[in-house]
């Protein structure tokens, strides 16, 4: 039975203009390849979540296997529902997978932080879900709601983990940027608890998500893909990198959502949206 959202002529246009899903499916894709193609594992966020469990190395590719099928099939309308359901699950079970690690050593921020990480592109996910829905839906108005707001709060970690790491985080600036590189490790940390605020209040929430968007484009091009180029067998910066990119997309499909809440071109889920 064909999807009735793929029926609503607003969302058919509208796909053709919003990508935030289509640049999250493409993280998606290369997670998953990089995952299955680089060794060792243990520097990758989903695989440290899974500790020493049982057939690790089996799970590993299967999480890979599902991050490349579904990354793949949210770029068609026809499969980016169940696609983005897939990668919800995942993201969210990954995120979980961190919780013993807090209760051990709740008083160590990078693990906090890693769930927040992996949530934010569960959120990212969980938006997607939620626009594919039958048209007039409340419940993925409701859901795509909760999704704009747990991102948010992913922001404020990802501001915290700058403080906490505030050597490192202003290391990565480009030295040849104008003003410093404290000055953008400082700027960009505001950025985040800026924008976290934007989306929890609803007050210029759209503009704050497509900053959000540009900002995390420019830690890609500017400082990843730098960054990566030039020790091409650093995996840990090829994690983040691809980290990055998915993040990217995830507030893109944040933009992309409250755009549609905002104008005239609805997608099913928009009503009841955060006030832009």
């Amino acid at each position: 039975m064909a999807n009735p959202s793929l029926n609503n002529p607003v969302w058919r246009e509208t796909a053709k203009i919003y990508l935030g899903h289509n640049v999250f499916g493409v993280a998606a894709i290369l997670f998953g390849i990089f995952t299955v193609s680089w060794r060792p594992f243990n520097l990758l966020q989903q695989a440290q979540a899974l500790g020493s469990a049982p057939h690790r190395e089996i799970l590993i590719y299967l999480v890979a296997a599902i991050e490349i099928l579904a990354g793949l099939a949210i770029q068609w309308p026809k499969t980016a529902r169940i696609a983005a359901a897939a990668l919800a699950i995942l993201f969210t079970l990954v995120a979980l997978s961190w919780i013993p690690g807090i209760v051990a050593k709740p008083n160590v921020f990078y693990t906090w932080g890693a769930v927040f990480y992996v949530f934010s592109k569960a959120s990212g996910a969980l938006i997607v879900y939620a626009m594919f829905a039958p048209g007039g839906s409340r419940w993925a108005s409701r859901l795509a709601r909760f999704a704009c707001i747990s991102f948010a709060l992913c922001l404020i970690s990802f501001a915290i983990e700058q403080l906490e790491f505030f050597a490192h985080t202003a290391e990565l600036v480009p030295k040849w940027i104008p003003l410093g590189q404290n000055f953008w490790a400082i700027a960009t940390t505001i950025a985040f608890f800026l924008a976290a605020i934007a989306l929890l209040s609803g007050r210029v929430a759209l503009l704050a998500s497509r900053l959000t968007t540009a900002m995390l484009i420019g830690f890609g091009v500017l400082i990843w893909v730098p960054v990566c180029f030039g020790n091409v067998h650093n995996l840990y910066n090829w994690s983040e990198n691809l980290d990055n990119l998915a993040i990217a997309g995830a507030a893109w499909i944040v933009a992309d959502f409250l755009s549609q809440s905002r104008s005239g071109n609805r997608s099913p889920a928009a009503s009841d949206a955060l006030p832009t």
